[in-house]
């Protein structure tokens, strides 16, 4: 006689729970982006939101990206956020550059609704900087703090993630073009940043950032924390310079940049207003020399993520063809 099979409880939970659908804010952005090539890759079912739209066949995976959708959508509109969360389980949210508080409240006030409708059973909010511990003035900061507040505040089971400076950001034509240098028989770069030369920063790859925020909405226990992301390697920006230039084969130097260029660089991308923010918060970090630095094995604890290192992060880059976009 052939014994019955029995069910434990939690197996009967996993056979009624529907499948994860997954819902990402600013799929169109290079860090949302990145958290839904990262889902695709595991076969999930996503819907993107954001303004631009996106195909499936832009996150170049093939057939797999046949199970990505997209929404077109503003975060002021209520009724377009609330759809988007229909029939959703799971839910990955980048805030635009907005920083003035009352249309970042309406933001996540649109958010929660949709989310709490829909019964989400996990959000993971990246702030997309590091929040000080103390009030500061800023919108780029205050606006993030506020929203992480609202959204762990409310009955959606959420997960803060923040992260500290992207190594992406190193990969813009012109300050590539300035690492790769160029002239002589041994030509020589430079790295100009806006960060005073032994300020340590864990840089953080958007690859481990997708795959952190993924283990954020689907690992047991996370609800309700907010965790500090970081790379491997916290490095000081000559630290940093001397790590590129050993990849590139001559020498890198470090050059603190003046955060006022810097948001002269930045206004015509994204705003005179914005462009200030994100100037302000670099001047912040001048003074808080430990806001971008990092416990990789706590996050390795939390979030169980194999990190990449910042060697290997370099040596993967296209540096030339990089700095060849600079001239075009």
């Amino acid at each position: 006689m052939t014994p019955a099979k029995t069910t434990t409880p939690d197996a009967v939970r996993s056979a009624d729970r529907p499948p994860h659908r997954h819902l990402v804010f600013g799929a169109s952005g290079a860090q949302g982006g990145a958290v839904v090539r990262h889902l695709l890759s595991q076969g999930a079912e996503i819907r993107g939101f954001g303004r631009k739209a996106r195909r499936g066949a832009d996150f170049g995976l093939g057939a797999g990206a046949a199970s990505y959708t997209h929404v077109s959508g503003d975060l002021e509109d209520a009724v377009a956020v609330k759809a988007a969360f229909a029939g959703v389980t799971h839910a990955s949210v980048v805030l635009p550059m907005v920083y003035v508080p009352s249309q970042v409240a309406r933001y996540v006030r649109n958010i929660i609704d949709g989310a709490a409708a829909a019964g989400v059973e996990r959000l993971v909010f990246n702030t997309a900087n590091r929040v000080p511990g103390t009030s500061t003035g800023i919108g780029a900061f205050e606006t993030r703090r506020s929203a992480a507040e609202a959204l762990l505040a409310s009955p959606v089971p959420t997960v803060v993630l923040r992260p500290p400076l992207y190594l992406e950001n190193l990969c813009a034509p012109w300050v590539a073009a300035q690492i790769v240098g160029g002239g002589g028989s041994r030509p020589s770069g430079v790295l100009r940043y806006p960060l005073p030369a032994d300020v340590p920063v864990a840089w953080l790859g958007h690859g481990d950032l997708a795959a952190a925020t993924v283990a954020a909405l689907t690992r047991d226990g996370l609800a309700g924390r907010t965790i500090d992301l970081g790379g491997p390697d916290t490095v000081t920006g000559r630290e940093l310079a001397a790590a590129l230039g050993a990849e590139l084969g001559h020498e890198v130097a470090y050059e603190a940049q003046d955060p006022s260029e810097f948001e002269a660089a930045l206004a015509p991308v994204l705003g005179d207003a914005a462009a200030a923010e994100v100037a302000a918060t670099y001047r912040w970090a001048a003074r808080d020399a430990g806001l971008f630095a990092a416990d990789a094995g706590a996050l390795r604890e939390s979030l169980g993520v194999r990190l990449t290192p910042l060697r290997s992060w370099i040596a993967a880059q296209p540096w030339h063809a990089l700095a060849a976009g600079a001239s075009r």
